[in-house]
């Protein structure tokens, strides 16, 4: 199936399901949806970002979260989350839920879960979704974001600074 073809579930501003949409449909008319984002962290403390693939319709090349994904029609953010880490990353783990962002123009009229875990688990990842990836210590993160913040996804950004605010 074409990806354009994927059936999402359209939602209101509160989250709620009011109709189904074509991701074709749902990009052309910017219509409120969802998505999900894993941050992935190695033993050490280290987040493994992805280089989202050049055929991507939405930041192709952009580095983002370790994983990421629109929840399909019907299913749940929880769901979708270990659904994108798996055909992603080629990895299961316990996912902790993070946090929410509401849908806006940053996020791509997404509504977000993002979710956190640790893996010891070698990661494979799927060329069709992902350019490259690897594990990133977080001051180089930051260091990257203050020198060529454009590198990133504006809801890597979001994500990632909330995710600063709360570690401490």
């Amino acid at each position: 199936m074409n990806p354009q073809d994927e059936i999402y579930d359209i939602v209101d501003v509160n989250d709620n399901v009011i109709g189904q949409a074509t991701r074709r449909e749902i990009h052309a008319k910017e219509l409120l949806h969802r998505s999900v984002h894993i941050l992935v962290f190695n033993p050490e403390g280290h987040l493994f970002l992805q280089k989202r693939s050049l055929s991507k319709d939405e930041n192709p090349g952009f580095w983002d979260t370790s994983s990421a994904g629109h929840v399909d029609a019907g299913e749940d953010y929880l769901t979708a989350a270990h659904r994108e880490l798996m055909e992603e990353l080629g990895i299961a783990e316990t996912l902790l839920p993070f946090m929410q962002i509401n849908a806006g123009q940053e996020t791509f009229w997404e509504h977000v879960a993002a979710y956190t875990c640790t893996t010891r688990k070698t990661i494979q990842i799927n060329p069709a979704e992902i350019q490259e990836g690897r594990f990133w210590p977080l001051e180089e993160i930051k260091n990257s974001l203050s020198v060529s913040p454009e590198k990133f996804t504006s809801t890597f950004k979001l994500i990632f600074f909330n995710y600063l605010k709360k570690s401490g």
